[in-house]
C-alpha cells in the first residue's frame, strides 16, 4: 500500500504517529510551505523564519534515513499557497492508496482535513497528535460534569498518573505547588545567564532571506534571530536551561526586569510546539535536575506545571470547548487594539518595553504576557478577537491551540471563569512590586489620579466599577471591592473620567 504521508509545520518529530509505521519503500511523506499559513495572521517575521528552517532541516533528517521526501518549498513553480491545494497536486503527483496525517494544532486546518477524503477521492486517516502526554478524550472525561475546570486538579490529577515528584499517593515535600514561593521580585546584582543562541546556518540563511523578500512587512525584527532550527540545538538548548536557568526559575519566574529579555525563563516552548522537544523528555530533564540537587523542589515543580498542567490543561481546553469558545465575551469587550501594541511607542514603559522586546525575540515571558499586554488589553476592554490576533502575530510559540485559551480565558477572563477562578487583573503596584520598569517610567505609580498618574492605576479601579455587578459576589475580589466601597464618591466620579478621557485620548491618536 502507497501511503502519503502528510507532516505539518509544527509536527518536527521523528515519533509523531503519521511516521510511525511509515514504510520507505513504498511511502512519500509530504511537507509543504504555503503563503495561507504564513498569512492567515500577519506572523512574526522570526516565527515563520524558525517554522520554515525547521521544516527544512526535518526534510533533510528523513532523506538522511533514505525516506522519500516530497517538499514544495514557498517559491517552488506552481505551489498554490493553501495545504488543500498542494495535497491535490500530491494526489497527482504520487496517486496514494491512502493519506495519513496527525491532528493539527488549530481547529481551522481540522476542519478543512474533515474535507480532504472526499475532496480527493483518497482515504485520509487522521491519527491522535501524541507529541502530548495526554490525549484529547482523557480531558473531555475528566472536564465532563464539571462545574469549573480549574488547572490545579487536573494538574494533580496528572501527577498522580505518571508519578512525577510524588511519594506514594502524597506529592513530594507535602505541597502540591509552590506558587506562592514563586513570586519573589529580582534582587538588584543578580547575575542573569543569557539563554543558548544559534548562528544561522546556510538553510536558516536561505530562509531568513525568503522571509524578507515575501513577508518583510510583518511585524518584528529578523536581524536578530538565533533560534534552535533542528532537534539536536534544542536538545543543547533544553541542558542550557537545566543547567543554568532552571535553578533560579522558580523564585523569580513571575519577576520582570529591563536588564534582561528572558530572565530565567526556559524558551523551550517554540521547540516543543514545534515537536524538536518532546513534553516527556523536557520534564524528565528536570525530575532528574532536582533528584541530583541541582534544583531546588520550588523550582522544578514550577516548571513542572507548566509542562504537565498548563499545556496539557489548555490543550484540553481548546479541544473540548471549540469552536464556541472563541465567541465568547463575558464583558462585552468592543474597543480597538491600541496602535502602540504594534509600534512599542508608548510612554507607559512597562509595556513600551514588553513589546520591543516581542519586537525583538518574537518571546515574552508568560508575565509580561500575562500582567502587563494581557492586562492592559483586559482594563482597556479590548475585544478578545483582537487581542488574541495579537498574541498569535507576535509570538514564536503561538498555535491557536495554546494562545487561544491563554489569552481569551487568563488573560482576558472572557470566558467568564471556566478557566480561572477571578480575572487576572492588576494595577501599577503589582507592576512596582515585580520589576523596575516604574523607576524610569513617565508616569507616576504611586499616584492614583492626575496627569502624572500610572494609567494602569485608573483603569484598574474604574474596570472594577464598570463591571462591579459581574464581580463583586466573587470571592477572590471580596478585598478589591470592601476597598471600593470605603472609597469617596467623587473619588470615583474622578477615576472614570479620567480612565475615558484616557481611552479616548488613544482613540484619537489611532488604533
Amino acid at each position: 500500500m502507497k501511503t502519503l504521508r502528510f507532516v505539518l509545520g509544527d509536527q518536527l518529530n521523528r515519533q509523531i504517529s503519521s511516521l510511525r509505521d511509515l514504510d520507505p519503500a513504498t511511502d512519500v511523506v509530504l511537507m509543504v510551505e504555503v503563503v495561507e499559513e504564513n498569512t492567515y495572521v500577519r506572523h512574526h517575521k522570526q516565527k515563520i523564519a524558525l517554522v520554515l528552517s525547521a521544516m527544512r532541516h526535518f526534510a533533510e533528517e528523513l532523506r538522511a534515513e533514505q525516506i522519500n521526501v516530497d517538499y514544495v518549498y514557498l517559491d517552488s513553480e506552481g505551489n498554490r499557497g493553501s495545504f488543500s491545494g498542494e495535497l491535490q497536486r500530491a494526489v497527482e503527483r504520487h496517486w496514494p492508496d491512502r493519506i495519513v496525517v496527525a491532528e493539527p494544532g488549530e481547529w481551522r486546518v481540522w476542519q478543512k482535513m474533515q474535507q480532504w477524503s472526499s475532496q480527493f477521492g483518497v482515504p485520509v486517516e487522521i491519527r491522535a497528535n501524541d507529541h502530548f502526554l495526554t490525549d484529547r478524550e482523557a480531558f473531555a472525561r475528566w472536564a465532563n460534569g464539571r462545574k469549573n475546570l480549574r488547572m490545579e486538579f487536573f494538574y494533580r490529577n496528572l501527577r498522580r498518573k505518571t508519578g512525577w515528584l510524588m511519594d506514594g499517593d502524597q506529592p513530594v515535600g507535602g505541597q502540591w505547588n509552590y506558587d506562592l514561593q514563586n513570586r519573589k521580585p529580582l534582587p538588584k546584582g543578580l547575575s542573569i545567564p543569557q539563554p543558548m543562541r544559534f548562528a544561522p546556518d546556510s538553510i536558516t540563511r536561505e530562509v531568513i532571506r525568503l522571509v524578507g523578500r515575501h513577508f518583510g512587512d510583518h511585524f518584528g525584527d529578523l536581524s536578530g534571530f538565533g533560534w534552535a532550527v533542528n532537534r539536536s540545538q534544542a536538545l543543547l538548548a533544553l541542558q542550557d536551561f537545566i543547567q543554568n536557568r532552571l535553578p533560579n526559575f522558580g523564585k523569580y519566574q513571575d519577576a520582570m526586569s529591563s536588564a534582561s529579555d528572558v530572565l530565567f525563563h526556559s524558551t523551550l516552548s517554540p521547540y516543543l510546539n514545534l515537536g524538536l522537544l518532546t513534553p516527556n523528555e523536557v520534564c524528565r530533564a528536570a525530575l532528574r535536575a532536582y533528584e541530583s540537587g541541582e534544583a531546588a523542589l520550588a523550582s522544578v515543580e514550577g516548571f513542572l506545571r507548566q509542562i504537565l498542567g498548563w499545556r496539557e490543561y489548555v490543550r484540553g481546553v481548546y479541544w473540548t470547548f471549540m469552536p464556541d469558545y472563541a465567541r465568547s465575551n463575558f464583558f462585552a469587550a468592543q474597543r480597538p487594539l491600541p496602535a502602540f501594541y504594534w509600534t512599542g511607542e508608548t510612554e507607559m514603559n512597562c509595556l513600551r518595553h514588553a513589546i520591543r522586546v516581542t519586537q525583538r525575540n518574537a518571546y515574552a515571558h508568560h508575565i509580561q504576557r500575562l500582567m502587563l499586554t494581557g492586562n492592559f488589553a483586559l482594563l482597556a476592554g479590548v475585544a478578545p478577537a483582537l487581542v488574541e490576533e495579537w498574541y498569535l502575530v507576535v509570538y514564536a510559540d503561538a498555535f491557536d491551540w495554546v494562545e487561544l485559551p491563554n489569552t481569551h480565558g487568563m488573560a482576558l477572563f472572557a470566558d467568564g471563569g471556566l478557566m480561572a477562578s477571578k480575572p487576572y487583573l492588576a494595577s501599577g503596584a503589582y507592576i512596582n512590586r515585580m520589576s523596575d520598569y516604574c523607576h524610569t517610567c513617565a508616569f507616576d505609580v504611586k499616584q492614583k489620579l492626575g496627569e502624572k498618574a500610572c494609567p494602569f492605576n485608573y483603569l484598574y479601579w474604574n474596570f472594577l466599577l464598570q463591571h462591579q455587578r459581574r464581580l463583586c459576589n466573587n470571592p477572590r475580589m471580596t478585598t478589591a471591592y470592601q476597598v471600593l466601597r470605603k472609597m469617596p464618591e467623587e473619588q470615583k466620579q474622578q477615576i472614570c473620567h479620567q480612565a475615558q478621557h484616557f481611552l479616548d485620548a488613544l482613540i484619537a491618536e489611532g488604533w
